[in-house]
């Protein structure tokens, strides 16, 4: 028995389309982050890359994750991907201070000028291999707590 179709029967089967290859499975690195923001807004590489201020190139050893983003990159990373593209659960000083450094776009040099320590000190606070003194950890903790604007 054929099924006829009423002439005022309107049915239409619709599905998600599909995502593109190159959009990741799982957001793991940087690079897969910077990818599926990029397809998400249906960009091009050279369109991210001005936004960013890189050349094209940068933008395509990102997202394959031949290379990383320099710290002086970051920030600008951030307000393109729209978060903050570094782990959750820091629980140390020295990772709060070094996610600071980091997101203000600054070398271990130039925050270490801000405290007014030797950035080999700077170096061991952040990886927890140093104690800090009374001075130097109320210089960090009021830098984190009044600073995020500092660059």
């Amino acid at each position: 028995m054929d099924m006829v179709a009423l002439p005022f029967c309107h049915l239409e089967k619709t599905t998600k389309k599909p995502l593109p290859k190159a959009y990741p499975k799982k957001l793991v690195t940087i690079g897969d982050h910077i990818r599926k923001r990029r397809l998400d807004l249906k960009l091009t590489q050279k369109q991210v890359a001005e936004l960013v201020g890189v050349d094209q190139t940068t933008v395509w050893n990102w997202e394959r994750n031949r290379c990383k983003p320099t710290i002086a990159r970051i920030p600008e990373l951030t307000d393109f991907l729209g978060y903050v593209p570094i782990e959750n659960g820091m629980t140390t000083l020295g990772e709060h201070l070094k996610t600071f450094r980091i997101l203000s776009g600054m070398s271990q040099r130039a925050l270490a000028r801000v405290l007014g320590i030797d950035p080999s000190t700077l170096s061991k606070l952040e990886s927890g291999k140093r104690t800090h003194c009374r001075m130097v950890l109320a210089k960090v903790e009021r830098l984190l707590k009044d600073g995020f604007h500092i660059k």
